[in-house]
């Protein structure tokens, strides 16, 4: 079975609410569902295109199966309004190697 990564696309509304009320509570989510992050923010340098974002973000998962099971987790989903309150936000799943 390919591996499952995460990909998020993200544009903050307010960075600092943001960050206290995702940012701080989401890594124990992903850690509880065997996830990892690949990236998490970090200096981009566009070098082809139009990427219209602030920050990217990869997490990887052992399968698909795994990203679902943590994006539907009753802990990932108490926190997920913090995410959608304080930034606009494009969410992949995307198998690969």
């Amino acid at each position: 079975m390919p591996k499952a990564y995460v990909v998020g696309q993200v544009n903050f509304k307010d960075t600092a609410a943001y960050k206290e009320e995702y940012a701080v509570n989401v890594p124990g989510t992903i850690e509880k569902y065997g996830g990892k992050y690949i990236i998490r923010g970090g200096e981009m340098t566009q070098i082809e295109g139009n990427l219209e974002c602030e920050r990217v973000v990869v997490i990887e998962f052992s399968d698909k199966k795994a990203a679902t099971t943590w994006y539907n987790s009753p802990e990932y989903q108490a926190i997920i309004g913090g995410r959608q309150r304080n930034a606009e936000t494009v969410l992949t799943i995307i198998e690969g190697i």
